[in-house]
């Protein structure tokens, strides 16, 4: 696996909590953890009883990624809703959710909270790379499953000292690969300026991109990045602009593609074909820029859009919104990211379900063998599927545009594992 800066960072920086906690699973008899019995004998059973499942989450409820903070409604309302209905095979499911701030160290310190002291089954979901980076070590170390992070990074697809840490989303390479065939096909000869994040996430985006358009007439003329902590990118998009690039690449997060697409709206000598990632596409990234100022914009995407009226009849996004305007009437049901929550939450449902024994092991196995699984709000033909050798539960997406008030589809879903094959671990 390919060491980047961000993750060697995180590594140092957890080594003395690592060092700390190396024996913290041999507790005396008070404190010791749960064990199965019978054919699951021996296996860990902290977190989980017959009646009940406790999970734990980490998100930026705070700081310069609070936008990404309101997933966890739409995760919380899902479970709300299926206790409701009895729990997951017959467990009720117990939610904890914790602010890191978008901040590693404090990523580090809500996971240590979650484990020793809330005792989680799982730390469902740590969002952003660099957080996730910051815990995966420690979880892994103590042997608790980190199920379907919030983090398109292909690390967590491609690394195999971490059985216990899974993505879900469409890794960001295989994002990237769905940009530059769209590119290929529709503008040959494209010259791309690119803005992007310098964590491992906007590198990765980045780097799958130059690799999938390499060869071709597609090339990569300029590029400028930006640092989370920055108050803005103008003058990133400044340089950009100078570059005369038709295409602009615009690998962030939702603030800054906030900023992004309102300084590529506010010059107007400059008019590139605006690609915006998918974790900054959400309809609520757009209206601050005024959406009459971001017709044209493309992205991708790998859920139905609950802002989009030809899911209006569709079952499965009738109860999501049924669901979030009783579970969590502070939210909004035409936001993506809540409709994200609710999805991934649905697709843990799906591989708690297909466990073997009811542990902490057997999540780990559960989430590294499903086959073809739908989950309601998934687009038609993605599924999710992982297997050995396989670690990204999705890697089909179809590529969108914005026009009138929504995102639009078009083409057809690519899966990226036939078009472009596996990623080189």
């Amino acid at each position: 696996m390919r060491k980047t800066t961000a993750l060697r960072a995180a590594a140092a920086a957890t080594a003395a909590l690592l060092t700390a906690t190396a024996c913290s699973s041999q507790r005396g008899k008070d404190g010791q953890d749960a064990a199965a019995g019978g054919a699951c004998k021996g296996q860990q059973t902290t977190g989980i009883t017959d009646k009940t499942i406790k999970l734990g989450g980490i998100y930026p409820l705070s700081g310069p990624a609070s936008a990404y903070g309101t997933i966890s409604k739409g995760v919380a309302a899902y479970f709300k809703y299926v206790n409701d209905k009895g729990g997951i095979d017959g467990r009720k499911v117990q939610f904890v959710v914790r602010d890191d701030g978008y901040q590693p160290p404090k990523a580090v310190e809500e996971a240590r909270r979650l484990v020793e002291q809330e005792k989680v089954f799982a730390v469902f979901q740590t969002l952003g790379t660099p957080s996730t980076a910051a815990v995966w070590d420690y979880l892994n170390q103590q042997k608790v499953p980190q199920p379907f992070v919030a983090t398109g990074a292909s690390a967590w697809g491609t690394d195999d000292k971490h059985p216990w840490t899974i993505g879900w989303q469409p890794n960001y390479v295989a994002e990237a690969r769905v940009y530059a065939k769209y590119l290929k096909d529709e503008k040959p000869k494209a010259r791309v300026a690119v803005l992007y994040q310098n964590d491992d996430f906007g590198k990765d985006l980045l780097g799958g991109f130059k690799k999938a358009v390499a060869g071709s007439g597609v090339k990569v003329v300029a590029e400028e990045s930006y640092e989370v902590t920055d108050p803005s990118v103008s003058a990133q998009m400044t340089t950009l602009a100078r570059s005369k690039a038709d295409v602009l690449l615009d690998v962030t997060t939702p603030k800054f593609g906030s900023q992004a697409l309102a300084a590529d709206a506010k010059n107007t000598v400059w008019n590139p074909l605006h690609i915006v990632n998918n974790v900054a596409s959400s309809v609520a990234v757009l209206q601050p820029v005024g959406l009459k100022n971001v017709q044209g914009v493309v992205s991708a995407t790998y859920f139905k859009d609950p802002a989009d009226p030809q899911w209006d009849d569709d079952a499965d996004m009738k109860t999501y919104k049924e669901a979030l305007h009783k579970y969590a009437p502070d939210a909004d049901p035409g936001n993506q990211f809540n409709a994200y929550g609710w999805a991934v939450a649905a697709s843990l449902h799906k591989a708690l379900d297909a466990m073997k024994c009811p542990t902490r092991e057997g999540l780990r196995d559960a989430v590294r063998n499903l086959k073809n699984v739908k989950v309601g709000l998934l687009l038609p033909g993605v599924t999710m599927s992982t297997g050995h050798g396989d670690a990204f539960p999705l890697e089909t997406m179809q590529l969108m545009r914005f026009k009138g008030e929504r995102w639009q589809l078009f083409g057809r879903p690519v899966d990226t594992r036939k078009e472009f094959g596996p990623l080189a671990k």
